[in-house]
């Protein structure tokens, strides 16, 4: 499913030479051995095991992007387009990379609501989230190289996401997206504090449900038992996304 099309999103050409550059770096190390030997020994130690993680990993990781891939991201940028979405929370932040992706289309649907509406008052935000205070670091260097049209719009709440996410203040009452790029045990808790302030047609979007299909079947059970309100299905993209829509009482 893969597709060579950088103008699907809308950037000035310094924001796009960074997605590029930033994109270029996450590759290299995705594509490198020791990484896909990482991502193969772990596999083996959940089956062997039942380990889903270790202090091991999380030291391995501490410098590597693992950024969603560039095709995801120009999706789930023209998604949020053409939904209008304002307020996104998105759990596993890492480098930022998707993040610059969610404010952009963010700020784009602010601006065309005031246009439209002729209203100065209306707000959105992504509220980004992560553990690493390196990696978080570096993402806030990132968006500060994006600039203006992606900056203001975002939130980082650094720390464990399962505390951060619960702090009220600067909290929208209304989540109209949510991405979850996270480590797989995560993903149901982190639902399941978001889910009470999905709107109504709010969309969740997990990704590599394919490829960790194993490690997310407590999540996926969840997800794609109707009587907890959503409608979902996997796009096939390499490693598999999950696009879900809330549709309470449906």
């Amino acid at each position: 499913m893969a597709s060579s099309s950088p103008t699907a999103v809308v950037a000035s050409p310094k924001v796009l030479q960074l997605l590029q550059r930033l994109h270029a770096l996450s590759e290299a190390q995705e594509r490198s051995f020791s990484q896909i030997f990482f991502y193969a020994s772990r596999l083996v130690r959940f089956l062997m095991f039942g380990e889903i993680w270790s202090a091991t990993a999380d030291e391995h990781m501490k410098d590597k992007f693992v950024a969603l891939e560039a095709d995801k991201c120009r999706f789930i940028y023209l998604l949020a387009r053409s939904l209008g979405v304002h307020n996104v929370v998105e759990a596993g932040t890492s480098f930022g990379v998707s993040t610059i992706y969610l404010a952009l289309a963010v700020g784009q649907n602010v601006a065309q609501g005031k246009t439209s509406l002729r209203a100065t008052t209306i707000a959105g935000k992504v509220i980004a989230t992560e553990k690493e205070h390196l990696k978080a670091v570096r993402a806030r260097e990132h968006w500060k190289e994006a600039g203006d049209e992606v900056e203001p719009w975002i939130e980082l709440r650094e720390g464990d996401l399962l505390e951060t996410l619960k702090v009220e203040e600067g909290m929208p009452q209304e989540i109209d997206m949510l991405l979850l790029d996270i480590w797989t045990p995560l993903a149901l808790p982190t639902l399941k504090i978001i889910q009470p302030r999905l709107k109504h047609g709010a969309i969740v979007i997990t990704d590599n449900v394919g490829v960790a299909k194993i490690l997310y079947k407590e999540f996926l059970e969840y997800i794609r038992c109707p009587e907890n309100g959503f409608r979902t299905l996997t796009i096939p993209f390499p490693g598999g996304l999950e696009v879900s829509v809330y549709l309470p009482q449906e």
